[in-house]
């Protein structure tokens, strides 16, 4: 994966997509559909890998003995081999790191769409705190804790920058409105 980042375009080289597609295989037998559908929750719907990309790597795994294939009508089911396991082991740490950016890249998803999405703020963790606040102040500190995860990590001069906007929001906010406004 080059630069420890997706690539621009295509999410990943052939071989990386390979190697997941094993690991993958190696939790259960699956049909190429279901790796797609797989890819695309697991990384929130950033990467969903078209049939054009998934057939021939299951294709190619296949022909080096790393995957079986059992037809069940029109349909293929992929398992992983011996060798294919193996395989995976030997790369076990990149496909984790590989694996953990896809389900980060999905929880900054899913918070974006909470974000824009009233009926799912439930979810949302400062529920917990201010269980009867629906109001504006909700939107707003939804919209503060986005921003904040967005522009992380910061540089030591954009801390101190944050973190002079937050001390002078919170002595407003103690103020009670008699800052002046």
């Amino acid at each position: 994966m080059g630069g420890g980042g997706f690539r621009m375009g295509r999410k990943f080289a052939s071989g990386d997509l390979q190697l997941v597609i094993l690991a993958l295989l190696v939790e259960q037998p699956r049909h190429g559909y279901e790796l797609i559908k797989l890819l695309e929750e697991r990384s929130g719907g950033f990467y969903v890998p078209s049939p054009g990309v998934i057939y021939p790597a299951l294709t190619y795994l296949e022909e080096t003995g790393l995957a079986d294939v059992e037809s069940e009508g029109t349909k293929k089911l992929y398992r992983i081999t011996e060798s294919g396991r193996r395989l995976v082991e030997e790369n076990r740490s990149m496909i984790d790191m590989t694996l953990g950016k896809l389900e980060k890249i999905g929880a900054k998803m899913a918070h974006v769409r909470r974000i824009f999405d009233p009926e799912s703020r439930s979810s949302d963790r400062d529920e917990d705190v201010f269980p009867e606040d629906k109001s504006e102040v909700a939107a707003a500190r939804m919209l503060l804790r986005s921003a904040l995860r967005l522009r992380y990590p910061w540089s030591k001069d954009e801390a101190k920058r944050i973190a002079g906007i937050l001390e002078r929001a919170a002595g407003e906010i103690l103020a009670g409105g008699r800052s002046g406004n």
